[in-house]
């Protein structure tokens, strides 16, 4: 990633493509514009930006299928902005591929720091995948299946391990209640919410310093779960 990152916005509200543009200029990123889905998939294959900001209704081709197209060749994070803010389309772009969903009107800060965020994962996947992760008192040595906090190994079960690896892999991301649960227990569990909701309340237990207002393993309500990274 570049010492000042690029990041492509695909909207076709011109105020919109401006404001980000100003906004984000004034933060050191780098910002190229598209109002139509076909720009926007010519000029991320064009620039190879470190992040896409996507907006699900436009003229030409939805943004759904934007994200489905850009998932063939690219892992670039994608954050969709979008005055859609029913479950359905969230679920329905998160599986997609979309890494993180803001419902238009958003906050600024919110949206920078899930920027952060996003650019901080990726920057991590493409370095040393045998690294241990640390964030903030844990350290989750995937390669070695030992995860510690504050310096004591913490037991977890080998379904527990496969849980926690799957969301710490996909850091930032959110993830669907459906795609967590056809990747770590098979398609035919896709629909026990309730079983999934068991585990994590498991690993909560045992990673978190408050349970009921996890740190790390963080609900979105009606959609899924996500592991955030800490400073």
């Amino acid at each position: 990633m570049s010492a000042e990152p690029e990041i492509l916005v695909i909207d076709d509200e011109p105020q919109i493509l401006r404001a980000l543009k100003t906004i984000l200029t004034a933060q050191k990123f780098r910002v190229i514009t598209a109002g139509r889905g076909q720009d926007g998939l010519a000029l991320a294959a064009a620039h190879l930006p470190d992040l896409v900001i996507l907006d699900l209704g436009l003229p030409d081709i939805d943004g759904f299928e934007v994200c489905a197209r850009l998932r063939e060749w690219t892992r670039v994070p994608i954050i969709v902005l979008s005055v859609r803010e029913s479950e359905h389309d969230k679920v329905r772009a998160l599986d997609q591929g979309a890494d993180d969903y803001l419902v238009k009107p958003f906050g600024i800060e919110e949206l920078l720091a899930r920027i952060r965020v996003a650019l901080r994962h990726s920057s991590q996947a493409h370095g040393d995948q045998d690294s241990p992760i640390k964030t903030g008192d844990l350290v989750i040595d995937l390669a070695r299946h030992v995860v510690t906090r504050d310096g004591s190994e913490v037991k977890l079960t080998a379904t527990e391990f496969k849980l926690l690896a799957y969301l710490v892999q996909n850091a930032g991301r959110v993830l669907t209640h459906q795609g967590i649960l056809t990747k770590i227990w098979g398609f035919e569990y896709m629909d026990n919410v309730e079983y999934l909701r068991v585990f994590m309340s498991q690993l909560r237990k045992k990673l978190e310093n408050d349970p009921k207002h996890p740190q790390y393993l963080i609900s979105e309500p009606g959609i899924g779960y996500r592991f955030y990274l800490r400073e």
